[in-house]
């Protein structure tokens, strides 16, 4: 243990808080294999809670001073992970289940944050709630798992993870920014998103949108683009994913763009081939390229956000035959030439049976205009007894400059 505690107070002595959460990692590093049996063994269930307040007290007298109630926060923080510890490496003996596993670190989690709201826990230690969030929700996969449950249970440890972090409580309010915790949000919000993604739960997702919507227009929130560049594409990918949900396609793809810009991976830019073929409006080519990545799309659970995409990708399409119709000879005393508005749907049928790469009847064609005005991504009606499409002169494609 003396080991665990000479880096917590480096860790605290520095306040560098991604060194203070990995003394508590459920994980023993590379280079010290027996780590966690080593700790669990240094103590026992009667002495755990003074023999750690001694190693905190001795391994911190001569570096960065610590306050008693801080000390007595932390002396509860590693007593609850000691006692996490002991339920994993009976877990590795099959002296215990995953269930006990998480009932033990979701504790750590609730004196972890405590500590916060109590203990007067700084900002730079906010990497430790990371360490620890990350684990409760991989923890509550594998109890879920084990019990072979039809409903997954990370809601109570998603729910005391997101208590912490209201910008408005009494503490944060007093706060100067760079002391407050609201630099942590947005992790625990993506943290927040997996667990209700893994819930099937996208109305729980909305109402942290519109939470932090709030925030932000009150002028509480530091600005995204100081977040770190991890935190802002998954926030902004969870993000996009419910606006396509919602079929808010104009807004979805703004953030896309942002996305896109700034986490070109080998999986992005997969998507930023779907992407390029939605801007061509290749319909063809959009089906190859999703079920191509079909598996890992499936994998990442954005499926059926991308497979929207081809509404965008037809409404693209169908805008190129606007553009090619030209413009409409000027009457007398007209200066401002004017697109051609009435086009007949065998136009657009030969567009999307080219972009297809089949013949595609008349009605089906018909049908897919008909979806595409619904959805107002055009804005026009369909002349049944003429053949023709009545596009409006003004915005006939929305959001996209025609």
């Amino acid at each position: 243990m003396n080991t665990l505690f000479d880096q917590f107070a480096e860790a605290h002595s520095q306040k560098n808080g991604y060194k203070l959460a990995q003394t508590l990692s459920p994980v023993a590093p590379p280079d010290d294999p027996h780590r966690l049996m080593a700790v669990w063994r240094s103590t026992n269930s009667h002495s755990v809670k003074g023999d750690i307040k001694h190693f905190i007290k001795s391994s911190t007298s001569h570096r960065r001073k610590m306050s008693h109630d801080e000390t007595t926060g932390w002396v509860e923080v590693y007593t609850s992970y000691w006692k996490a510890i002991a339920e994993i490496l009976a877990g590795e003996s099959g002296k215990s289940t995953w269930t006990k596993v998480y009932e033990a670190w979701k504790e750590l989690t609730s004196v972890l944050i405590r500590g916060y709201n109590s203990h007067g826990f700084e900002a730079w230690t906010i990497p430790s709630l990371y360490m620890v969030g990350k684990y409760l929700r991989l923890f509550a996969i594998k109890s879920d798992e084990e019990r072979q449950a039809k409903t997954f249970d990370t809601g109570p440890g998603a729910s005391l993870i997101s208590d912490d972090f209201d910008p408005e409580t009494d503490k944060q309010l007093q706060a100067p920014l760079e002391e407050s915790r609201k630099w942590g949000i947005y992790f625990v919000i993506n943290l927040l998103f997996k667990t209700y993604f893994k819930l099937n739960s996208a109305s729980l997702s909305r109402t942290i949108l519109k939470t932090l919507a709030v925030y932000n227009d009150k002028g509480d929130m530091p600005p995204l683009e100081m977040f770190p560049k991890s935190q802002r594409v998954t926030f902004k990918f969870y993000e996009g994913v419910l606006l396509f949900l919602e079929e808010n396609y104009n807004k979805r793809g703004n953030y896309a763009t942002k996305t896109l810009s700034v986490n070109p991976t080998t999986n992005i830019r997969r998507q930023n081939t779907i992407r390029t073929r939605i801007k061509s409006g290749n319909l063809q080519a959009f089906d190859k390229a999703l079920q191509d990545g079909e598996a890992e799309f499936v994998k990442r659970r954005i499926y059926l956000t991308l497979e929207r995409g081809r509404d965008i990708a037809l409404r693209n399409l169908l805008r190129k035959v606007f553009i090619a119709g030209g413009f409409d000879e000027p009457k007398e005393g007209e200066t401002t030439p004017v697109r051609r508005t009435r086009i007949p749907v065998a136009e657009f049928q030969a567009a999307v049976s080219m972009g297809s790469g089949h013949m595609v009847d008349p009605d089906e064609v018909e049908c897919m205009l008909a979806n595409m005005i619904y959805k107002e991504l055009m804005k026009g009606y369909i002349a049944r007894e003429r053949g023709i499409v009545v596009l409006s002169k003004k915005g006939a494609f929305p959001g996209t400059g025609l």
